[in-house]
């Protein structure tokens, strides 16, 4: 009884959907794409910083490593308890339980910082407590859903300026929307290593803070419209 029940449900629904096209075929209409980008300056730039014993050939313990990057940090201005958190902690216990001695540990921590300016600052800081092992894992923006729907908006206001400027070249007018469909969206970010490596900053104390160029975050976004003809 309930597979009969199914069968009907399905055959009730394929004929909605095809009287559905049928109507839509019935009408005089215009199909068109629409597309949009939009740059955004990031402001949410996430680092990893590792700290590890062997690369002082342990002269250094992890502790004395950590204290020195949170000096170093705070003279970049890194507010530590909003901006710093520990990502991982980890040493070699085998050798630990042999030879105490031995023991290797290193840290990795995750570091946020808001803009490029900041970001050169801590480069140039850690870089003076010869701290280099660093590397950026994420680069994004806080209100980047804002602007996702702001470049979607944008894109099917494009595809309508275009329907209406077609349709004005056979002297008709562009109706309602009859069909819209999302066709593609993306979203990504590349930083700029154009003009230097972040690894290679040299910094005297007497020079100018080096700027570090960033690629803005690009959004892309394409709908299909069909607009009736009147």
């Amino acid at each position: 009884m309930k597979k009969n029940a199914v069968i009907l449900l399905f055959v009730f629904f394929a004929a909605i959907s095809v009287q559905a096209q049928k109507n839509f075929i019935d009408q005089n209409y215009i199909e068109v794409k629409g597309t949009a980008e939009l740059e955004v300056v990031p402001d949410e730039i996430y680092l990893n910083i590792h700290l590890d014993e062997l690369d002082t050939k342990n002269k250094e313990s992890i502790e004395v490593l950590e204290k020195q990057m949170f000096v170093a940090l705070k003279k970049a201005g890194i507010n530590l308890e909003k901006q710093l958190s520990v990502s991982d902690f980890s040493s070699n216990l085998s050798t630990y339980f042999i030879r105490r001695a031995d023991a290797k540990k290193s840290k990795d921590f995750q570091l946020l910082v808001h803009d490029s300016k900041t970001l050169g600052k801590v480069f140039v800081e850690l870089d003076q407590i010869k701290i280099s092992n660093i590397s950026i894992v994420k680069v994004d923006h806080s209100e980047i859903e804002k602007y996702r729907r702001q470049v979607k908006v944008n894109a099917v206001k494009e595809g309508k300026e275009k329907a209406i400027a077609l349709a004005e070249a056979i002297d008709q007018k562009v109706g309602r929307a009859i069909y819209m469909n999302e066709i593609s969206s993306s979203y990504g970010v590349r930083m700029n290593k154009t003009k230097f490596s972040l690894k290679s900053i040299s910094y005297e104390s007497d020079m100018e803070m080096p700027e570090l160029d960033f690629e803005k975050i690009k959004l892309e976004y394409s709908v299909l419209i069909n607009f009736a003809l009147e």
